[in-house]
């Protein structure tokens, strides 16, 4: 691993990856992080061998949000280039075939609760705190999370977390909705594995073509997220060896081995 190396990546069985974000202190979402962050999800995209994937911050923070000290420095009228980027490559992991777990300790603030909203799933440790204070810099959410905060945890509740700016407790973005698991301090790593380890057991096609699914349903009405359903389910799982292998594996009562085919 070089000094340089501000994402590093992690294999484990199960078809399963780690991306840990490596920008100590905070974990702030540099020009530079987000473009190795770019090119590692791009890798990834392209390896059907992976089933799940886990997003974590190294060190003390899941992330603090954008470079401040860097938006310092910044030209103004290169700001919307980066905007731009930025919502590039949070779309490209929001588009990843296999499920995307962000795993969240410390702190989850602006662009870091805007990247763990472009994660499916979002695991936190108790003392984790989460919040969009970008009004607070005279800035505005802009990664993102004006468009993806309201989705998960309504329009009324983005907008009060937005327009004040305040943070709120682990224990409160569980009960709103914005994550689907708390853990003790410390073990978010952990649950987050056990759940990406679950999910990489599962018949992999079948995971993705159900993830496409319900990821596109908000954007249609339900005749058209039934038809997207059945024609997912025709193309893309019943041709599968997997579905035979899971019918078989029912039947003579043992696991099933799902090899992606």
């Amino acid at each position: 691993m070089a000094a340089s190396d501000l994402v590093v990546e992690k294999s484990e069985e199960d078809g399963v990856r780690i991306l840990f974000l490596k920008n100590p202190p905070v974990n702030a979402l540099s020009t530079g992080l987000l473009a190795q962050l770019d090119a590692r999800v791009t890798a990834l995209s392209q390896d059907l061998a992976v089933r799940a994937i886990i997003l974590a911050g190294d060190g003390q923070y899941f992330s603090a949000g954008a470079d401040l000290k860097e938006m310092a420095s910044l030209d103004l009228a290169k700001a919307p280039e980066v905007v731009r980027k930025g919502h590039e490559i949070l779309r490209r992991i929001e588009a990843l075939g296999p499920p995307v777990i962000a795993s969240v300790h410390g702190l989850a603030l602006g662009g870091g609760l805007e990247l763990a909203l472009a994660c499916d799933l979002r695991v936190a440790g108790e003392s984790t705190k989460f919040g969009a204070p970008e009004v607070t810099y005279g800035l505005m959410p802009a990664y993102g999370g004006t468009q993806r905060l309201p989705r998960v945890v309504g329009v009324a509740k983005a907008k009060e977390l937005v327009f004040t700016g305040t943070l709120v407790s682990a224990a409160e973005a569980l009960r709103i909705g914005l994550v689907n698991k708390v853990v003790p301090a410390g073990q978010e790593l952990r649950a987050a594995r056990d759940l990406a380890h679950t999910i990489g057991q599962r018949a992999p096609k079948a995971v993705r073509a159900a993830k496409r699914a319900i990821s596109a349903s908000p954007g249609l009405d339900l005749t058209e997220g039934l038809t997207l359903e059945a024609k997912l389910f025709e193309t893309e799982v019943l041709p599968t060896e997997d579905l035979a292998e899971g019918i078989a594996a029912f039947a003579e009562h043992r696991p099933p081995k799902f090899r992606g085919e």
